[in-house]
């Protein structure tokens, strides 16, 4: 048998434009209208398509949400709004401190009732508000009940194991899923894709090695091998177990990925194979390179653990990190340790009396934090709306900003060499992995304030859009945190289950950067801007659309794309553009607003159809706007929409249902199909920096 690890045991430019003054196409014809003497309350107002939209009730919307967005800054100068995902996170965080012993009794206890509010009629629970029951997470939260001391004969865990035997068990989980139910001693380590450590050895110039897989992947696998190696183990009382969620006992059960008896020679077979030939050489002790695995793999760990919040900063990474220092011997009062469990706690919402939201008490963990996303959002909305250059509240906000550079080289430098470090990550700290999307609106938000360190603010913006060349594509586009990570062979490994393997170039980031370098002076000119552009042109859909990749999701990605064909010259008349411009109004809502539910990433047919929400309806408008369309019934009823939801304070609600009910609507992905989330500021800078743009295209027109 293996190793085993025992835990202890306790309770822009101008743009030519020929037929300015006609409709764009798909919109009525009609004449604006004008004030005058004989039509006095016409005054203030602009008549759009048949629609009035009155001028005065935009620029008062704007002041308040102005004034809101300020009253979120941090002292320090910085936005950080929750960032909501499932809850899963809850589950996670219960078998976390079950395992190694340690926690609050009263979080836990809390993270249950978190776990039971998002709990679906069905029984099961889903990766997003209104989705369909999930199989891993339905039975992360049925064993987080056990492991709290719910009884089975609860009506909720009797509803949870009824959905979850119907749905094929727990032999239906995801790899991720499995490895956590084995350190509890639910699953077989024999029975779940191996992770060998020894990947970590694998030469750079290796077809398959580290650097050809996402950054966020390396964060979570890496550790997760040397708890695979160790293979920890913690024996729980027989009543927390769940051998009653296995279809025909768990006895019985065939625990180990089954081969793609239609297809023999494929892929997945072949990894299938590889699995099984590992697992082989496991039982009979043929590990010759696995110390020096180990030693490596702790020491790439313990490197990443420097200068972030936690390993990758993300919630899995840290979570794996501290179960791998335990199993290498690290004790509970370790510095290493207590700081990443320190790292893990932050990401923790306590709130034992309740929120404004929701009555009961409550704790929930985030996946992460966004103070340099939001703080970079809010900035360049804030700035569009016509506050000072000079304000002392931006001034604050981009010398935040500038601290939080990336000056040291990261898992990108493996690929893109002879490259001085800039850019910026997407947390407080995470100096290994800036991402192009964080820098570009980075970026774009120094471009609004003038900064008195005028010098050291365009060195540091040369410095980051060389490094944001450097990391285009082969293709023309820009992915998140890699260069040409695009390897599909890599999806179809037994532990890729989590669909999140990959960091192929997008549209969406695409679309950000280039709408930055056009505000930095760019133009087509630049051989590598028309490469990109060509590579937004063979990404668009056949009905106009293009995907969103990091937003929900067809308008998250054909907003983004709009504004950045606008910005660095593309003629609004470009039939692309159209044709993109249509799509967006032909899934406006009766109501007026636009939104489109996750499940658009399940199935394509359904894209931009769902609930109108304030953030999916500032991105259709600020598409439209950017597709020249700054006169149909469209725009105008989606105006007409932001401004009749938003509230007296001056902020917008993006949630469904009351009270205990209440839950936020997610227009933020994290791994499309997989996981998925809801940034709570999301509702407020979009919808002020859409109001702006209209009100702008109203006074040039």
């Amino acid at each position: 048998m293996s190793t085993r690890f025992e835990f202890p045991q306790s309770g822009a430019p101008e743009h030519p434009d020929p037929a300015k003054g006609h409709q764009t196409r798909g919109a009525e014809t009609q004449t604006k209208g004008t004030a005058s003497a004989t039509n006095p309350a016409a005054a203030g107002r602009v008549r759009f398509g048949r629609i009035d939209a009155d001028l005065a009730d935009v620029e008062s919307s704007i002041g308040r949400s102005r004034d809101y967005l300020f009253s979120q800054q941090d002292p320090a100068g910085f936005w950080c709004g929750e960032l909501e995902a499932d809850s899963m996170l809850e589950a996670d965080y219960i078998f976390a401190h079950v395992l190694l012993g340690s926690g609050d009794a009263g979080k836990m206890e809390r993270a249950m009732t978190e776990i039971l509010r998002f709990q679906n009629a069905d029984g099961g629970w889903s990766n997003y508000p209104g989705g369909p029951s999930n199989i891993s997470l339905s039975v992360k939260g049925y064993f987080a009940g056990k492991l709290m001391g719910m009884s089975p004969d609860h009506p909720a865990m009797a509803k949870a194991r009824e959905w979850v035997l119907a749905h094929g068990g727990v032999t239906e989980c995801n790899t991720f899923t499995k490895i956590y139910l084995c350190a509890l001693g639910q699953y077989d380590y024999d029975a779940v894709p191996a992770i060998p450590p020894e990947i970590v050895l694998f030469p750079n110039w290796f077809y398959f090695n580290l650097y050809e897989i996402s950054s966020w992947s390396r964060a979570i696998l890496v550790p997760l091998s040397i708890a695979y190696a160790k293979k920890p183990f913690k024996k729980i009382p027989a009543e927390q177990g769940i051998d009653e969620l296995f279809v025909g006992g768990r006895e019985n059960a065939d625990l180990r990925l089954k081969f793609d008896r239609k297809k023999l020679i494929s892929w997945r077979n072949f990894f299938l194979v590889c699995d099984r030939m590992t697992h082989w050489m496991e039982r009979i002790h043929i590990r010759p390179l696995r110390k020096v695995a180990l030693k490596k793999a702790e020491k790439w760990m313990l490197e990443r653990l420097e200068m972030s919040d936690g390993l990758g900063a993300i919630y899995p990474g840290i979570l794996n990190s501290i179960i791998a220092m335990r199993c290498l011997g690290y004790s509970l009062d370790d510095p290493q340790v207590i700081r990443a469990i320190d790292e893990f706690e932050k990401l923790g919402i306590d709130a034992p009396n309740g929120t404004p939201d929701y009555a009961e008490p409550t704790f929930r963990m985030q996946p992460c934090v966004s103070p340099v996303w939001d703080t970079a959002q809010a900035v360049y909305a804030l700035g569009e709306a016509g506050v000072s250059r000079n304000d002392p509240r931006l001034l604050k906000a981009v010398d935040w900003m500038l601290s939080k550079e990336v000056r040291h080289k990261g898992d990108w430098a493996v690929k893109v060499r002879g490259v001085e470090p800039g850019g910026w990550y997407f947390e407080f700290n995470n100096e290994f992995y800036p991402d192009t999307d964080d820098s570009a609106q980075v970026l774009l938000a120094l471009n609004k304030v003038d900064n008195p360190r005028e010098r050291y603010q365009y060195d540091v913006a040369q410095r980051a859009i060389e490094w944001l060349f450097a990391m285009q594509c082969k293709n023309g586009g820009w992915a998140s945190f890699d260069k040409d990570n695009t390897k599909m062979i890599f999806q179809y490994i037994p532990f890729a289950d989590h669909n999140a393997m990959l960091d192929p170039p997008t549209v969406d980031i695409t679309g950000r950067m280039l709408e930055m370098l056009a505000a930095y002076g760019y133009t087509r000119k630049d051989k590598r801007i028309e490469k990109a552009i060509k590579f937004i042109y063979s990404e668009q859909e056949p009905d106009g659309s293009w995907f969103g990749r990091w937003g929900v999701n067809y308008l998250y990605g054909t907003f983004l794309v709009l504004r950045g064909l606008e910005a660095i010259g593309v003629w609004n008349h470009e039939p692309q553009v159209q044709q993109a411009a249509e799509w967006v109004r032909s899934v406006q809502n009766a109501d007026g607003g636009w939104g489109e539910s996750c499940g658009s990433y399940d199935d394509p047919a359904t894209r931009g159809v769902g609930t109108s929400t304030p953030s999916q309806t500032a991105w259709a408008i600020l598409g439209l706007l950017a597709a020249g369309d700054d006169r149909s019934d469209s725009v105008a009823k989606g105006i007409k929409w932001l401004l009749a939801h938003q509230e007296e304070d001056g902020s917008w609600d993006e949630s469904t249902g009351e009270d205990v009910h209440r839950q936020a609507i997610y227009t933020g992905t994290g791994f499309p199909r997989v996981f998925y989330l809801a940034y709570h500021l999301y509702r407020n800078y979009f919808p002020l920096l859409a109001l702006t743009t209209y009100k702008k295209a109203l006074q040039k027109a």
